[in-house]
């Protein structure tokens, strides 16, 4: 059967793909120390209770009918308060559009504003970046980002790529990564879209930057969290934000995102959105509106949920530095921000006690998988190469009493091979 050509061409999805192979292992009994899913255990990390009273208020309430469009008025109002004090971003409520998520909005912009042919900048690894640039059939200008910059962009890396180009998308903290720009790096960038943009004629369409800062809330340490506007006003014109109470509630199931930046952008992006009907619930949109105001209870549990993040991730990150002690062939970039980890597992062209040689990071995967129980998301589902030895570990569902078990699966996997 003959089917679109988008259908047709479409990459599935690595991360699916290993998931099946995951529930399958489950299902059979084994062992799996799963750290594959960008998402939450609700049973570890649930959701702020003062927002799931609300929601289950809201249904009782019995707003279940259809939102605004643009979002509810009261939401919006929520989100520009929220905003403006916790971040220093002031945007009105004509710049804020609601959606079921951050995936329908960036889907919206890379509408808005790309056409076939059109081109469009990501690093990789990145999450998503090269999907959504096949859905518009955009020209793919991929950076290949590297270890020494904590696989962030530099200004350096995209510049030679930005003639003519429409979009750059960035992400910090990053997913797959959690890992950050850093306060002069973006500035670099920021300095460079404003330079191209002065240089394009009247009626050329301009560089925008989509800024997906998710994870923005989720920073550990002296790490800080950057954002263009902020640091260079003038980026305010250029620059479409994507945020959601997705990661910082843990709220991934309630579907509530929202999108801020130009106004003749996002009112394209609200006409797009329309047509899709991907609102956020009515009931979850009145629940948020009443959260948001809430910055008491909202700092309560951020201080909580960060703690018991951060946690997970410096004593998995420390078991690996444990293991490079020793001298096995792995590493780690240590914690800086979101629910990931970046590790390293270097064993292409090692033999297991079977006698099979690891030709192949695909082999190293499923060898850590099969021997370590140990399920991770490798760096090329994310885009990078395909003999990259990175990957992406999400503690989202990690229960700390089995940090240690699985480093030390870990590492008799690890010494059984030649």
């Amino acid at each position: 059967m003959k089917l679109s050509h988008l259908s047709e061409t479409l990459i599935g999805s690595e991360i699916v793909k290993l998931g099946g192979e995951i529930r399958e292992k489950i299902r059979q009994g084994e062992r799996i120390y799963n750290f594959t899913i960008g998402d939450f255990d609700p049973s570890i990390f649930p959701i702020p209770k003062e927002l799931e009273d609300a929601i289950v208020e809201a249904y009782r309430k019995h707003f279940t009918n259809y939102p605004a469009a643009e979002g509810n008025l009261d939401l919006r109002e929520a989100i520009h308060s929220f905003m403006k004090d916790e971040e220093g971003l002031d945007y009105s409520i004509n710049e804020i559009l609601v959606a079921s998520g951050g995936r329908p909005l960036i889907y919206t912009v890379f509408r808005a504003i790309c056409d076939i042919g059109d081109k469009i900048i990501y690093a990789v690894p990145s999450w998503n970046n090269n999907h959504y640039t096949h859905f518009v059939g955009g020209e793919h200008i991929v950076i290949e980002a590297k270890a020494k910059n904590n696989f962030m962009p530099t200004a350096s890396d995209l510049k030679p790529h930005i003639s003519d180009a429409v979009l750059i998308s960035l992400c910090s903290p990053q997913n797959p990564t959690g890992t950050t720009f850093r306060k002069e790096e973006l500035e670099a960038i920021c300095d460079m879209v404003i330079e191209e943009n002065k240089r394009r004629a009247d009626g050329q369409k301009k560089l925008y930057v989509m800024f997906d800062q998710m994870y923005w809330h989720l920073t550990y340490g002296e790490i800080k969290h950057y954002n263009p506007v902020s640091l260079r006003p003038e980026m305010r014109e250029y620059t479409i934000f994507i945020d959601a109470i997705s990661k910082v509630f843990a709220a991934t199931g309630v579907r509530v995102g929202w999108g801020m930046g130009p106004s003749a952008v996002i009112s394209k992006m609200k006409a797009i959105l329309t047509h899709i009907g991907a609102w956020a619930p009515m009931a979850e949109q009145k629940a948020v509106a009443y959260y948001l105001g809430n910055r008491e209870a909202i700092h309560k549990y951020l201080a909580n949920f960060k703690s018991e993040i951060e946690e997970r991730l410096r004593r998995i990150y420390n078991g690996f530095a444990g293991l490079k002690k020793e001298g096995h062939p792995v590493d780690a970039i240590a914690p800086e921000a979101a629910i990931y980890l970046t590790i390293k597992i270097d064993l292409v062209g090692k033999t297991s006690a079977d006698g099979k040689l690891l030709a192949t990071q695909s082999d190293v995967t499923a060898y850590m998988l099969n021997n370590a129980g140990l399920a991770v998301v490798p760096f090329y589902a994310f885009g990078a190469e395909k003999n990259s030895p990175w990957y992406r570990l999400s503690i989202g569902t990690c229960k700390k009493e089995e940090i240690d078990e699985m480093i030390g699966k870990l590492r008799e996997a690890l010494i059984s091979l030649k």
